[in-house]
């Protein structure tokens, strides 16, 4: 009861509780989760006031205190300024994103994944951000979304897993069970080469393969048994095989312990070393390490499944081919310019991958291939 008799209470209660924990135990942000179920038809929404009481707080004690929403709306209005005529939430997560890269990567069309799948889409991702803003969605039956074109890219959280998207999986699997090593290391590549804030679930940078499922420790057994049936209805739409795993087992906690040792070996090894020096490209590039979305290009051969992108900076300028496909593609690509010198390429040994055919130096009009589920990155 957000909006209706009485609500003042429980509007103070969530407003009370926010500032208790970013005051008290000197929490930097907040994650407001599924924030699109709030219910709040009044002239001022919870989330804008709560937005305006948290500004409040952050000038009382000289810091940056964020708020970070996941909505399932795809409306910009969450974090467009209040001036704006938004609710002033600093950020939210994209889901969009998320699912162009999983479906691109697996092919999977269950659920809501029927609503992905092309790199035009994950071409929008990069360049504006929500893919639907307005289209028809074929697993909502309805139009969806709204334009985020104008968002910065410092208010769009992307992510290639997070705890919904594996946790809510029947077998909790992580990215690393579903694709190759070589689709892994493109999938980092993707995230963090985009305009926008990148999260990383714990494990990923270096490829943990503990499942990670979904645990509950409820004391009420009538609301254990509700949890155990919820769930079972809730995979129903993705025609999952497998034996339910049930969440209340302490097995089931015990399965998703993270093993750091695997940091210092193997495949792992590399991929927290490609982690580590994407990020430090993001540090250290201009092009790369501004969340701007307006100096970006992305295109794409769709039949390939190969996007280009490209973003720059005044004379900071990166052009990063991306091969979604799982064997080689041959292609022919229109340079923004010429001098394009490599710096990263995921096919190369260095990265246990299969041995690169990328030039060192991009010529215009020369006819290129690219190893399958990798990418290359150039800069001039």
């Amino acid at each position: 009861n957000f909006d209706n008799a009485y609500s003042y209470g429980v509007r103070n209660y969530f407003l009370e509780n926010a500032l208790y924990w970013l005051e008290n135990f000197h929490i930097d942000a907040l994650r407001l989760d599924a924030s699109d179920h709030i219910y709040d038809i009044g002239v001022k929404h919870f989330l804008q006031e709560l937005a305006e009481n948290v500004e409040i707080l952050s000038r009382k004690q000289g810091r940056k205190l964020y708020l970070t929403a996941e909505n399932d709306l795809s409306d910009p209005k969450i974090v467009r300024s209040i001036k704006s005529g938004g609710y002033g939430i600093d950020a939210q997560w994209n889901d969009a994103f998320h699912h162009c890269l999983h479906t691109l990567l697996i092919g999977e069309q269950a659920g809501y994944y029927k609503d992905y799948g092309t790199c035009q889409q994950m071409a929008k991702a990069f360049k504006e951000g929500f893919v639907y803003s307005g289209q028809y969605s074929p697993f909502r039956k309805k139009f969806h979304g709204g334009d985020s074109s104008d968002i910065p890219g410092h208010q769009f959280v992307v992510f290639t897993q997070n705890h919904d998207q594996v946790g809510n999986r029947m077998l909790g699997e992580r990215l690393t069970h579903l694709v190759s090593f070589e689709a892994l290391k493109l999938a980092a590549g993707v995230l963090l080469l985009a305009p926008n804030v990148p999260l990383l679930f714990m494990g990923e940078e270096y490829a943990e393969d503990a499942p990670f499922l979904y645990f509950v420790s409820h004391s009420d057994p009538d609301l254990v048994t509700a949890v155990r049936e919820g769930r079972k209805k809730d995979f129903a739409d993705f025609h999952l095989k497998g034996e339910f795993i049930d969440p209340f087992s302490p097995d089931t906690f015990d399965k998703c312990q993270l093993n750091w040792n695997k940091r210092q070996e193997g495949k792992y090894k590399i991929m927290l070393e490609l982690y580590q020096h994407l990020i430090q490209l993001r540090r250290t590039i201009p092009a790369l390490k501004e969340f701007n979305k307006q100096n970006l290009e992305a295109s794409f051969i769709e039949e390939d499944k190969v996007i280009f992108l490209h973003r720059w900076i005044q004379n900071s300028k990166i052009f990063c081919i991306m091969n979604f496909n799982d064997k080689d593609v041959t292609f022919k690509t229109t340079l923004p310019s010429s001098n394009w010198q490599k710096i990263l390429d995921s096919s190369e040994p260095k990265w246990m991958g299969l041995g690169s055919t990328m030039p060192d130096e991009l010529i215009p009009e020369k006819m290129l291939t690219i190893r399958p589920h990798s990418f290359a990155l150039y800069q001039q």
